[in-house]
């Protein structure tokens, strides 16, 4: 089907953000959509909620896991957080529980959560995995939406090789160029993926985020993992045309899912034909239609 179309039909990609506090999960969803600023607030009932009464619920410990993060430069993504649930109390569970569950039965697929990401920061490697993280592992039967572990601020794991590598006789300046690659070669080894492999209800991929605190931060591993663990190719389609952050994966998705299903017919493809295919093309890049559509008419006319 075409993206434009799934776009009319689902509407909003809806992501549940789950993890510890400090987590740079905020961050991680900026990069996502391409901005620095906060999102926007609604309620369940698409009720704009102001920051200042947000902030003061958040005080008296009171969240609503229903409620709706929105970001004005990609509104076609709508993310819920689980603040509170790091605390690993039964009822903080049992709301993140009910909520993927409710979200999984929804009639409408508009109203359904489509993914999950779980945030573990890497700068809190000492703390292992919390008791909240073992029990979701280990009770929380997600059902058919994916979960990806997003290991956040892995740079912290950059001055642990760092020091390794110091030990094993390197200079300063190898040990700093060497540390990255260092961090990536251990990390598989290593207590994280290790616990994930043996829970009962292991997430269908995880990545490794450095530097999100950067300007040229980059959550494309993010984008292509999420891609990835989906199993409907309408959402599949969905998300890969609404992110903005990953134009390569754009790129290619559009011509794997588009230009098959014109090969056999080449030779005999018309101009208004070869124009259907750039539009079913443009499609996945619903971004830039928006910013410049110019460039796809000046296209068209070349045909």
């Amino acid at each position: 089907m075409d993206p434009s179309k799934i776009r009319e039909k689902i509407g909003r990609f809806r992501i549940l953000v789950v993890g510890r506090a400090n987590a740079g999960k905020t961050t991680i969803l900026q990069r996502v959509c391409n901005t620095r600023d906060d999102p926007e607030i609604h309620n369940s009932a698409g009720e704009k909620i102001d920051l200042a009464v947000i902030e003061a619920s958040r005080e008296r410990g009171l969240h609503d896991i229903e409620n709706e993060m929105v970001f004005r430069s990609n509104p076609g993504f709508v993310f819920h957080d689980s603040r509170g649930f790091e605390s690993g109390g039964k009822d903080e569970f049992e709301k993140v529980k009910v909520f993927i569950t409710g979200r999984s039965k929804e009639r409408e697929i508009t109203n359904r959560l489509h993914a999950i990401w779980y945030c573990i920061p890497m700068d809190e490697a000492h703390r292992s995995f919390t008791a909240a993280e073992q029990r979701f592992f280990s009770e929380c039967d997600t059902g058919t939406i994916p979960v990806i572990v997003v290991f956040t601020k892995f740079d912290a794991l950059y001055d642990v090789a760092y020091s390794q590598l110091r030990k094993e006789g390197k200079s300063r300046k190898d040990a700093r160029e060497l540390a990255p690659k260092r961090a990536e070669e251990t990390f598989p080894d290593g207590p994280q993926l290790k616990f994930l492999k043996g829970v009962k209800w292991p997430p269908k991929g995880h990545v490794c985020l450095p530097n999100m605190n950067k300007d040229n931060a980059d959550c494309g591993a993010l984008i292509e993992s999420t891609a990835g663990t989906l199993n409907d190719e309408m959402l599949e389609q969905l998300f890969v045309s609404t992110q903005q952050t990953n134009l390569e994966i754009c790129m290619r998705y559009a011509i794997e899912r588009t230009l098959p299903k014109h090969v056999d017919s080449a030779k005999r493809t018309t101009t208004e034909d070869y124009k259907g295919i750039v539009g079913a093309l443009g499609a996945w890049f619903p971004h830039i239609w928006v910013v410049r559509p110019s460039i796809l008419v000046r296209a068209r006319a070349m045909l």
